[in-house]
């Protein structure tokens, strides 16, 4: 089974009643992990980066070592996905790099760090769309800001909750494949400092905007649970996480029922990645290659990353659908 867009991929999950898991990864050892799970699994599977997440110094040649790790895996149906794409360039970078996804944030000026108009977010949302159809590629938006913390819970991008009859109108002018809508939840690992209610988690908001975009898949940003286990574990071999709380998996779970097919996940993972990183150089001080700390988060990050297909419920869907390869029949 081949690279795969990010609408084939949705269109399949809405169609087979779950979710799929978005994993972001920072070098080709987590890259292995997700794509490990997914076929333990047989789960199909969107592998996503940031620009200048990873520690190449090019990104490009950490893009071109997803790709080929993706070709590895023919029974993954795999979607290589561009996660807050900043700007335009760097869309047009990850078109040329062979993505077949990429999602432009244009909620967020990141050079000030402050909120787009709406106009403005359409604007550069559409161009992007534009360049992406012509290659066959999806497109990924994001209406309302998702915000993000400090170690200590300080907000910093603030959190502005997604409006249904502009999330109508935004999807009808850019005419983007999946939109990332603002419900509450945060990015980092700093997310609440007490368990998120309703007052929280606006989960409300999936349900009516999902009325109002029925051909556009939403996406849940910032929905990573935070486990206090995995917390506890990585502070007691040297790590100073605050205590903090993520988003319930029963809450993922529910949201796969309300209309979200995209739900992204980075600080789970990478906590579990750090948890075996760290508990392996904690036991073993005299080693320096590391290699055997690396294959001992890789193997931590990829066991969560399995629970996570079992609960978002993409886990037994490799096989159920037609895959069609990114590039064929004008995909």
């Amino acid at each position: 089974m081949p690279l795969i867009t990010l609408r084939q991929a949705l269109d399949a999950a809405r169609q087979g009643g779950y979710g799929i898991g978005a994993f972001n990864v920072t070098d080709l050892v987590q890259v292995e992990a997700v794509l490990e799970a997914a076929s333990e699994k047989s789960a199909p599977v969107i592998v996503q980066t940031i620009v200048g997440a990873s520690a190449f110094r090019s990104d490009e040649l950490f893009w071109e070592a997803m790709l080929g790790a993706v070709a590895r895996y023919p029974e993954v149906p795999a979607v290589v996905h561009l996660d807050h794409g900043p700007d335009e360039r760097s869309c047009e970078r990850a078109l040329a790099a062979g993505f077949s996804s990429v999602m432009i944030d244009g909620s967020v000026d990141h050079e000030t760090k402050l909120p787009r108009s709406f106009e403005a977010n359409i604007e550069i949302t559409a161009s992007v769309v534009a360049k992406a159809r012509k290659l066959g590629v999806s497109v990924e938006g994001e209406l309302g800001t998702i915000g993000g913390a400090e170690s200590d819970g300080t907000p910093t991008t603030e959190i502005i909750l997604a409006d249904p009859a502009e999330a109508e109108e935004f999807v009808a002018r850019t005419g983007v494949d999946a939109l990332a809508v603002a419900i509450g939840t945060s990015h980092g690992a700093y997310k609440f400092t007490s368990p998120p209610d309703g007052s929280v988690l606006h989960m409300n908001l999936i349900e009516e905007i999902a009325s109002r975009v029925p051909g556009t898949h939403l996406v849940m940003h910032g929905s990573s649970s935070l486990p206090a286990d995995i917390r506890e574990e990585i502070n007691r071999v040297g790590g100073e996480l605050p205590e903090s709380w993520g988003v319930p998996e029963d809450e993922k779970a529910r949201s796969t029922k309300l209309g979200v097919t995209k739900i992204n996940q980075g600080m789970d993972s990478h906590m579990a990645y750090m948890a075996g990183l760290r508990g392996h150089l904690a036991q073993d001080r005299l080693t320096v290659d590391p290699a055997p700390a690396q294959k001992r988060g890789a193997d931590r990050m990829r066991a969560i990353i399995a629970e996570r297909m079992d609960v978002f419920g993409q886990a037994g869907h490799a096989e159920d659908h037609e895959w069609v390869p990114f590039g064929a029949a004008g995909m």
